[in-house]
């Protein structure tokens, strides 16, 4: 997993145990910049980076440029450190690093923060990297993952999280791991070691309703509340900015999706693993099963795909967004 890896390359650095590259790449910059700063930040101490630390950009160089300067030697200090940000930039001519790359200056730790994209792992200079330095690719998360990452970003320094709340901020920041953190941090500051995050405290220090949001829509309509699920609905219809229907669509979708899974699992005990949920949700999907038989939830699939379509335009009168959802709710609860 990134997160343990980056753990593992941070941990290196903090000992001392340097490499003269790190090439850092991939489609979540949370961990590439968490790497890149740390490095920043402590390699060198305050009075060695005025001569010894060089902060480049993909767009203003050229590949001839950072050899150049990583090839220097450090002015009274052991080291130098050369970050180059946005190093996508140069995707074209990335791979002429590679006679540099096998025989680095020692005394040098070039860092690339190569974000959206990826080396070629056939290539020669991928190769190079993995064999002098460190290559690490920073993968993206699946929302269904984000809940057990902030658990575990959490534990790691004295805090827990319940699930509902774990989802609550997934549900309202999506993988977006940077702005995630920076919410958990924001609860970090006002609440102390050990404490427990819950939705009430969610709700308070970050504005995100424990009542309605589509975590508690998807509960209502799976207990089959019909009287909850429109009040909910209707919260949505007057805030339509904060609770767009493409983000309700998409939750529902996966629910009825996984609910059609569960309904066909043999074996139901492993039904957390098979599904790619948390434990502490299969009763959610035990309660909506005995509520929606298999038959019924292919055709509740069917209409969330038709008001997915109509929110698009596609056949559609000139209904609002909390119509349609109101006209979904008819045929989920008919």
């Amino acid at each position: 997993m990134a997160l343990d890896k980056a753990k593992s390359i941070i941990n290196s650095v903090k000992n001392g145990d340097l490499k003269p590259i790190y090439f850092l790449m991939g489609e979540e910059p949370y961990y590439i910049d968490g790497i890149s700063d740390y490095i920043e930040r402590t390699v060198l101490s305050e009075e060695e980076k005025g001569f010894n630390q060089m902060i480049l950009y993909g767009r203003d160089v050229s590949i001839e440029d950072i050899i150049s300067n990583a090839k220097r030697y450090p002015m009274m200090a052991e080291r130098q450190v050369v970050i180059v940000k946005e190093a996508q930039d140069l995707s074209r001519t990335i791979e002429n690093l590679v006679s540099y790359v096998e025989n680095p200056q020692p005394t040098t730790v070039l860092v690339f923060c190569y974000k959206y994209k990826k080396l070629d792992a056939r290539k020669k200079l991928a190769k190079a990297i993995a064999k002098q330095g460190v290559l690490f690719e920073s993968r993206k998360l699946y929302e269904n993952q984000v809940p057990d990452w902030i658990k575990r970003v959490l534990t790691a320094k004295g805090y827990t999280i319940t699930p509902k709340a774990a989802q609550m901020l997934t549900e309202f920041l999506g993988n977006d791991l940077a702005k995630v953190n920076n919410e958990l941090e924001k609860l970090q500051l006002i609440l102390p070691k050990g404490a427990q995050i819950t939705p009430q405290l969610i709700e308070e220090n970050i504005g995100i309703s424990k009542d309605f949001n589509n975590f508690e829509l998807q509960n209502a309509i799976g207990e089959k509340d019909i009287k909850k699920a429109f009040t909910i609905v209707q919260y949505f219809a007057q805030n339509p900015k904060n609770h767009p229907l493409v983000m309700t669509v998409a939750l529902l979708y996966s629910f009825f999706s996984k609910l059609l899974k569960y309904h066909a699992l043999a074996n139901k005990r492993n039904a957390a693993k098979e599904l790619g949920v948390s434990p502490y949700f299969i009763k959610d999907y035990q309660t909506a099963a005995r509520n929606y038989s298999m038959k019924k939830v292919s055709s509740v699939i069917s209409s969330i795909r038709e008001v997915d379509m109509k929110s698009k335009g596609v056949g559609a009168s000139n209904l609002s967004q909390g119509d349609l959802l109101k006209d979904l709710l008819v045929k989920i609860f008919e």
